[in-house]
Order: structure tokens, then sequence, then C-alpha cells
């Protein structure tokens, strides 16, 4: 219990330094910008290839439930769009990003604290916190929702190129089930989730690679750590986020 008050309280000082007003807002600038190249361009082709199967599987998986039963097969276009946009596309996304981005971020500031580059940069007055975190919490913030817009349409397309081209589906009764029974606010359910759980890979992760301590093997165990403790804050703040604003 100790120890994780410690924690708590360490990761609150951090980012109450990492809020601090920059020394000079073109560095940070700068800095954000690569990262949220990093993040986006460097998910990329990996988000695409999962979200791309994962919908192609839902749509097999629910032609295969509806076999033999009286509900309309247009319905697989309906469930294919609503469980991506609702569940698949921000939560499989950031889970993915946590594996990705977030163990990148604690392997790469864990590596700047144990080569003394962190202790280098504030001799030097910097206030490494805000460097070091913030535009990578910015970068995330801005880039993630994003990937998890892509991941949905592509979960969408994925689930097409499954079944009209393979004849399961006529392409126009997917089509009428992608229209059928569209709810707006499933979107911004979806926008939420992506928000916060980009604050939350980004935070955990960034905190395991800053105050890491030790050598090579505390690094390793520090990058596995924030992974691990980042799926599960996503699944915890998954459930809390579904009881919060759909019941």
């Amino acid at each position: 219990m100790l120890k994780l008050l410690s924690h708590f309280g360490r990761f609150i000082i951090m980012m109450g330094n990492a809020f601090a007003k920059p020394e000079r807002w073109s560095m940070y600038w700068k800095e954000t910008v690569r990262q949220m190249y990093d993040i986006g361009i460097g998910s990329l082709v990996i988000v695409g290839l999962i979200s791309v199967f994962i919908g192609a599987v839902t749509a097999i998986q629910f032609s295969y439930q509806l076999d033999g039963t009286l509900i309309p097969r247009y319905y697989i276009g309906y469930i294919v769009r609503d469980i991506a946009i609702i569940e698949l596309a921000p939560t499989f996304t950031c889970l993915v990003l946590a594996g990705k981005v977030g163990s990148n971020m604690a392997a790469e500031l864990g590596g700047m604290r144990q080569k003394e580059h962190i202790d280098a940069m504030e001799i030097m007055g910097v206030n490494t916190a805000g460097f070091l975190i913030m535009p990578r919490l910015i970068a995330a913030m801005t880039v993630i929702p994003m990937l998890v817009i892509v991941a949905a349409f592509l979960a969408v397309a994925g689930g097409y190129l499954t079944m009209v081209p393979t004849h399961f589906l006529a392409s126009e009764e997917y089509i009428q089930g992608l229209r059928s029974f569209f709810v707006p606010f499933n979107v911004t359910l979806m926008l939420v989730k992506s928000f916060v759980f980009s604050i939350i890979l980004t935070c955990v992760s960034t905190y395991h690679g800053y105050t890491v301590t030790g050598g090579s093997i505390e690094l390793g165990r520090a990058s596995t750590q924030a992974v691990v403790l980042s799926d599960i804050l996503i699944i915890l703040a998954d459930y809390v986020i579904a009881v919060v604003l759909t019941t």
C-alpha cells in the first residue's frame, strides 16, 4: 500500500511539472510534431491491418450466428458498424498502441534516464518533465482519435470485403445495414473513449520510463509494466465510460 501511494505521489509531482509553462514554445512545438508523426504514421500500418481483419472476422462470425434464423441478413452491416464504432475501434486500437507506442515511450525515456541525458537537461535548467512528457501527451490526444476513426472505417470496409466479393451478402444489403438504426451519439462515445485511452497509455508509459532506475533489466521490466498497466487501466476505463455514458 505504501509503495502504491509512493508511486501515486511521484506521478502527481511529475504531471504537475509537466503542465508547467514551457521555456520555449518553439522547442515544444517541434517535439510535439515529431511525436505526432511517430505515433500516427508509425502506427498506421499495424492499426489498419488489425482493423480490417477485426471487421472481417466480426462479419463472418455474425453471419454464422444468423444462419437459420429469421433475422434479416442486412443486420450484418448494422452490427459490424456499431460494434466497430462503439467497442472494437477505440479499445483494440488503444490496446495495440499501448504495446507499440507505450512501450516505445517507456523505453525511450528510460534510456535517457539511464544515460543521464535527463540529468544533463535538468542541470541546464530545462523542465524535463514538461519537455519530455507534455509533447507526447498532446500528440497522443491529437493523433490517436484520428487513428481510431481510421480503424472504424477500415473495420467496416473489412466486413464489406469479406461479405460482398464472396457472395455471402449483396452489396446493397450490406450498405442498407450500414445506414440502418444509426445513432450519432455512438461516434461521440468512440471519440470519448479514444481521448481517455490516449491519456492513460501516455501518462502510464511516460511515468514508468521517466522514473526508471537501475540497468537494462529494470528498463525492460519498466517497459513491460507500462504496457500491462496501460492495458488494465484501458479496460477498466472502457467499462466505466460504458456505464456512465450508456446507462
